[in-house]
């Protein structure tokens, strides 16, 4: 049986600070770069101007972040960790005294300099050549939790930070949306128009545990196992150098930037092009 050729938005997810916790959201709008609006708008740094996430510095796992807004930008963000009571900051605000007080908090957690910088146009993408949301189906997340004891769907959501996550479709069926590496598909949610560029080259991130940053042992050799035994024939191209790949990485044209996607709206895959036909280049 074939799959369909068409998927359905069933979640949208922000992350308004970049590593931190997520954020759902029923329709945003495309923004300059193709990023959504609000999505990884802040991102944390050190005194050397790295980032501090969960690839680096542990600590940032215990951090719980709850969002306050009426739109997909978030307003305010309530910062907590086992060792901290509930505190909340308004966000947006520039060198104020609640920046300040945020700053500190951060400080005082991870025992050095951090500043909370932001970039409203684009945000802090992980990859900066497929700028565009991050793509997987709600039955990819499901099958692949189910390779590891004690994951659940949700958390296994949250190991592997998607942006769009797709109902109706079986797993992996979001590896339509890429080709080889000198190609890149077209595709369609609601009026917008997409590029999906390569399959998500994964980190360190997914194999820890998103409250307390214990890792999975032997999580890299399973998952390439299973990615490797589970391979959809419509997957593949030359992107599969190594199996520790999962999700899409898109683009966005510059004539899609303004658009607005929503749950619900219908993703439509259209025609695979040359790379060169657009202003992606290959990873």
């Amino acid at each position: 049986m074939n799959p369909p050729e068409s998927a359905t938005v069933k979640h949208i997810l922000m992350y308004p600070i970049k590593s931190l916790d997520e954020r759902s959201v029923e329709r945003v709008e495309i923004v300059t770069n193709g990023g959504l609006a609000g999505d990884r708008e802040y991102a944390l740094f050190d005194g050397d101007g790295d980032y501090v996430n969960g690839k680096n510095d542990r600590q940032v796992h215990p951090i719980r972040a709850a969002y306050d807004g009426e739109t997909a930008r978030a307003e305010a963000v309530t910062l907590s960790t086992p060792e901290q009571e509930p505190r909340r900051f308004e966000l947006g605000a520039v060198a104020n005294d609640e920046t300040a007080a945020l700053t500190d908090w951060l400080c005082a957690w991870f025992g050095y300099p951090v500043t909370l910088d932001r970039n409203r146009e684009g945000g802090f993408p992980d990859d900066t050549t497929a700028s565009g949301p991050t793509i997987i189906s709600e039955a990819t997340i499901e099958t692949v939790a189910g390779w590891f004891d004690g994951v659940d769907p949700n958390g296994m959501r949250r190991r592997l930070r998607p942006n769009i996550v797709l109902g109706g479709v079986p797993p992996f069926w979001e590896d339509h949306l890429f080709a080889d590496r000198d190609s890149r598909v077209r595709f369609t949610i609601g009026d917008a128009d997409f590029l999906g560029v390569n399959p998500c080259q994964r980190c360190v991130v997914p194999s820890r545990d998103p409250d307390t940053g214990n890792e999975i042992e032997d999580f890299n050799k399973t998952f390439i196992a299973q990615r490797r035994a589970t391979m959809p024939d419509w997957s593949g191209g030359d992107w599969f150098n190594h199996d520790f790949r999962l999700m899409v990485n898109t683009a966005v044209p510059e004539a899609s930037w303004g658009e607005t996607i929503a749950v619900g709206d219908e993703l439509t895959v259209d025609k695979t092009v040359p790379a060169d036909e657009t202003s992606v280049p290959a990873e």
